[in-house]
């Protein structure tokens, strides 16, 4: 099945959703993609209670004249402007038929969104010790945690709101532990007096957990239990104790999802793409918006996606009033670096024993014998499981210092029926690294 767009969204959180309805509210063809059943991403997920700004966006989308595809996901691109995809599950009407499609596009606005930072420490694949966002998307989903014991720990503005969300369904929240000390967090707090909305909303959390303890440059160095978590042991301060609990949230903030920008070659700066006063990548013709380019939360997210869907479709005079509100939302991006960055310390939490990829069971020790995320992954298979380094790639990356220097396709599993009708993942694919270093080098 092919089909044709003159702007193609991958992604549909707040970012993509923005970027689909100023296009097609431009008068482009859009077609919006996303591997989830409805529109949202994991920040305005269905059936959650919606703040009044995620519902005015979800109207303008359902008026809006924009090609939805729920339920697929993108795997390959074997040439400029194509990107290959299939079905994950719950897929739109119009695509019931096919296993796999072929996506032709003109303009291209990535909106990838991210994902949660693991880092390794003993115990930390025990059932029960998950993250921190991932225990609040599944209580969404109707897991019943009514009357747990839970430890929050990481770093970042989510440890705060995944508590108070857990809080208020009834949880006993014993600790919340940010690694970050106090002496960064105090100035982050005085830049958040220049924005009264997030300070409100600061405080409406602080508030759903008051009388829980909020420890600042603390973290968990071990989770005990036989069969599933029965305590955490924490250190703060180099004292260590240990407590008893149902379930560690644990999240070490945020880290963009990359695959598909580094798949088509898209210019990369310190773990972010890099982009141009209009979203536009190193890739003409290319745009990207959101937490790709930068972790600022959902404000700056909107006002990025509309600016690229609205680049995308020539309105570059419409664009031009949001460049303003995008410079201090990107402001509040550095904030938030220099605030959470990690602790150093944090790199000497895994044993020799403690397994750092997951899913090919590749223990810390073993990897302490390489030089690169390349070598190791060659010599132990880290980073080439089912999630393909995307837990154990951010922890090597933080823990060695190893960069990801590569990217082929699929990037993410695709059936072998797909793989031989497509041609994607061979010997001759285009779509790799090297292929896609071609294309740059010629445009």
């Amino acid at each position: 099945m092919n089909e044709h767009f003159h702007v193609l969204v991958i992604g549909a959180g707040p970012a993509g959703i923005s970027a689909a309805v100023r296009a097609a509210e431009s008068g482009g063809h859009v077609g919006l993609l996303d591997d989830n059943p409805a529109a949202g991403g994991q920040i305005w997920r269905k059936g959650a209670s919606l703040p009044k700004t995620a519902r005015m966006w979800l109207a303008r989308l359902n008026a809006a004249s924009v090609e939805r595809l729920h339920g697929w996901h993108v795997f390959g691109s074997p040439t400029s402007g194509v990107l290959f995809a299939e079905r994950t599950g719950l897929a739109s009407p119009a695509a019931e038929q096919a296993d796999f499609i072929e996506l032709n596009y003109d303009k291209l606005i990535l909106a990838t969104g991210a994902r949660e930072r693991f880092l390794p420490f003993p115990g930390w694949t025990l059932p029960n010790v998950m993250g921190a966002g991932g225990l609040d998307a599944m209580v969404r989903g109707g897991l019943r945690i009514k009357g747990k014991r839970i430890v929050v720990a990481g770093t970042g503005p989510l440890l705060l709101a995944v508590a108070a969300h857990l809080a208020h369904r009834g949880t006993q929240i014993l600790a919340i532990c940010e690694q970050a000390p106090l002496s960064r967090l105090r100035p982050f707090a005085m830049r958040l007096l220049t924005q009264p909305g997030k300070v409100a909303q600061g405080i409406g959390l602080r508030i759903a957990t008051r009388g829980t303890h909020f420890y600042t440059g603390c973290w968990p160095v071990a989770a005990t239990g036989r069969g599933r978590l029965e305590s955490v042991t924490l250190q703060r301060r180099g004292k260590q104790w240990e407590l008893p609990c149902d379930y560690l949230a644990c999240g070490y903030h945020l880290v963009p999802n990359l695959e598909l920008p580094r798949l088509l070659g898209c210019g990369i700066h310190e773990g972010f793409v890099t982009t141009d006063k209009w979203q536009q990548t190193s890739i003409p013709g290319v745009l990207c918006a959101g937490e790709p380019t930068g972790i600022g939360g959902v404000e700056l997210a909107i006002v990025e996606g509309q600016i690229a869907g609205l680049a995308a479709t020539g309105r570059v005079e419409k664009a031009d009033d949001l460049i303003q509100k995008r410079t201090r939302g990107q402001r509040f991006v550095r904030a938030l670096r220099e605030a959470f960055e990690l602790d150093p310390r944090l790199r000497a939490l895994p044993s020799a024993e403690t397994l750092v990829c997951r899913c090919e069971d590749v223990p810390f020790g073993v990897l302490r014998d390489y030089t690169s995320a390349r070598d190791a992954k060659l010599h132990t298979r880290c980073g080439m499981g089912a999630c393909q380094g995307r837990i154990c790639g951010a922890a090597t990356e933080f823990v060695f210092g190893w960069a990801m220097d590569s990217m082929r396709p699929p990037i993410l599993p695709a059936s072998l029926s797909t793989l031989a009708a497509t041609g994607v993942g061979g010997a001759h694919d285009p779509s790799n690294t090297t292929s896609n270093q071609n294309r740059r080098d010629t445009l």
